[in-house]
């Protein structure tokens, strides 16, 4: 009978480690019922000692006391080794809570561009001429371009047949309590063969700010994308709270031609522009009384630009430039999302400070210097759904400016140059852009193949300087763009986990411009067709067409 039971024992402690090192969901389950079944059995040999002390007479029997001294030892051995046990456990307890509360995906994605664009007229070197001559007056280079000691070249193009990118992005989800969780995102985004951003990939003089942070090619380093922590279900309301670098970059619907099942960010891609901020919503389970109409309406606030401590003295008087508005998902569910947003730029900047003295010095002269212009209005909505396979939206954007009287916007560059003077535009002034698309998915083929085409009139605004077009954000074309592409979601195997996806994409892009200086707000654009654009050319690139292909190799995990 001994035999036996230290055979029990003995087999349960071999098959206890076994099963606690078990990598499997139920593994907390599973070693906490090896305890009990430890505990079980060292009671059983507890009872089969006492049983045999009661059967035996005087401490005569030397076999049964020598059956005794061992059983106590195995007991021994038990109880030491259900120390361990629980010890064990209440270790992997914490390793396994914390694995299950921490959510690790991300995605990989390898690209390839060429690039071809047409200028109206190629813009003399002014940068270089401004660092050769810092104090150089209106008149001075007035006299240089009309002396013959800047002469710009005709219809000519800008070319790069090749540039390779990878981007790598982590994600992660950690809950904190029951109702506060954080979400963040890691990315780097390289340029093959450089450490530095190629030049022409800032849209053509916009520079690198906080606005373009991890949305630009450049090095290897992991910048944080998005950090922000969601309090939900306040006093027990479906009322949430929110704070960090907010998830506004490819919003809807940009997922449709990124190949993606789910809305990448809350507002719409005509505000493609990372930023911090604030939100605070609320979610509704039917709209107006209409029954299953599911929405959530939030409430923003957001920094675009801080300008630091500065003096009382300073000739700078630049403000921070902070964003206000509203977001509402009017119905959300499904593949159907109708959504509007409406948000105000306030102290809108005309440009940041550069590294580069030269720059600085060529926009101080053209713009006065840095200081705030005025205020910027800016309304958007898009409506998308699924028909069988056809994924399909309709998206519009209006923007309004509304500038300081001293310095103005969409200022008169080219007149004022021409005739020596320093006129401002006080006008509020209107844009409007329009953007629509669909892709059929071919299942069967593991194909998608889609078109998108979208135009912006004379003053839009598309506020996305975190686009993720290469060299020019589509959206903020004041002309037309076209886009056709293709999706080839690759036989890899048996996808083994939600997030898995992979697929190529290979895209064709066509820009047909009508007005220069897309995605600014400082001076006026000029029509490419007149010869207002032509002497606008001479500063700074003035393009006319542009073409551009694609070819991705994306994974995610």
């Amino acid at each position: 009978m001994l035999k036996k039971i230290s055979t029990i024992a003995l087999a349960g402690l071999l098959a206890f480690p076994v099963m606690a090192t078990a990598g499997s969901t139920n593994a907390t389950s599973d070693l906490a019922a090896q305890v009990d079944r430890l505990t079980q059995e060292l009671a059983n040999l507890k009872a089969q000692m006492a049983a045999m002390r009661e059967g035996q007479g005087p401490a005569t029997d030397m076999k049964a006391q020598k059956e005794i001294a061992d059983l106590k030892n195995q007991m021994k051995a038990l109880e030491d080794n259900q120390k361990e046990a629980f010890d064990d456990l209440d270790e992997k307890s914490e390793a396994w809570d914390l694995a299950s509360r921490v959510q690790l995906f991300g995605d990989f994605r390898a690209r390839g561009d060429w690039y071809k664009n047409d200028l109206v007229t190629t813009p003399v070197d002014v940068q270089s001429w401004f660092g050769a001559n810092p104090t150089a007056s209106l008149n001075d280079l007035r006299n240089a371009f009309f002396g013959g000691q800047l002469n710009p070249l005709d219809d000519d193009e800008m070319k790069n047949t090749s540039i390779f990118t990878n981007r790598f992005r982590l994600n992660m989800r950690v809950k904190a309590t029951e109702n506060v969780d954080f979400k963040g995102r890691l990315a780097m985004y390289k340029t093959w063969g450089t450490s530095t951003l190629p030049p022409g990939l800032t849209t053509f003089g916009f520079p690198s700010f906080d606005g373009t942070s991890s949305r630009e090619p450049s090095d290897s380093i992991l910048r944080v994308d998005r950090a922000f922590v969601n309090w939900n279900n306040i006093g027990g309301q479906p009322i949430w709270f929110s704070i960090g670098r907010r998830p506004t970059t490819d919003g809807p619907a940009a997922q449709i031609r990124m190949g993606l099942d789910e809305r990448m960010a809350t507002p719409t891609a005509y505000m493609d522009w990372p930023f911090d901020g604030i939100s605070v919503g609320y979610a509704y389970a039917n709209l107006f009384g209409i029954q299953d109409a599911p929405g959530r309406v939030r409430i923003c606030y957001g920094r675009g630009f801080e300008n630091s401590l500065q003096y009382d003295a300073t000739s700078v008087d630049l403000n921070d430039t902070d964003f206000a508005g509203l977001s509402w998902d009017i119905y959300n569910k499904g593949n159907r999302l109708a959504y509007l947003q409406s948000f105000m730029v306030f102290n809108a900047f005309n440009y940041p400070e550069f590294d580069d003295q030269a720059t600085n010095a060529f926009y101080d002269f053209f713009l006065n210097g840095r200081q705030n212009v005025g205020d910027v209005l800016h309304t958007s909505g898009v409506y998308m759904d699924k028909w069988e396979k056809l994924n399909y939206f309709v998206s519009a954007g209006w923007s309004r400016t509304m500038p300081d009287d001293d310095t103005g916007m969409f200022n008169d560059l080219v007149g004022n140059f021409l005739n020596g003077t320093q006129t401002v535009n006080n006008d509020n002034e209107d844009g409007y852009n329009i953007w629509v698309g669909a892709r059929y998915d071919m299942d069967d083929l593991g194909l998608k193949f889609g078109l998108e085409y979208n135009h912006g009139s004379q003053y839009w605004i598309g506020m996305t300087p975190g686009h993720d077009d290469m060299y020019s954000s589509k959206l903020a074309v004041r002309g037309d763009v076209y886009e056709a592409y293709l999706i080839w979601d690759l036989p890899t195997g048996e996808a083994v986990s939600k997030y898995a996806k992979t697929f190529m994409r290979f895209g064709y892009q066509h820009y047909d411009y009508d007005y220069t200086g897309s995605m600014d707000w400082n001076i006026k654009p000029y029509d490419i067709d007149k010869a207002e654009a032509e002497y606008y050319g001479m500063l700074s690139p003035s393009i006319d067409k542009a073409d551009q292909v694609y070819v991705t190799f994306e994974v995610y995990f």
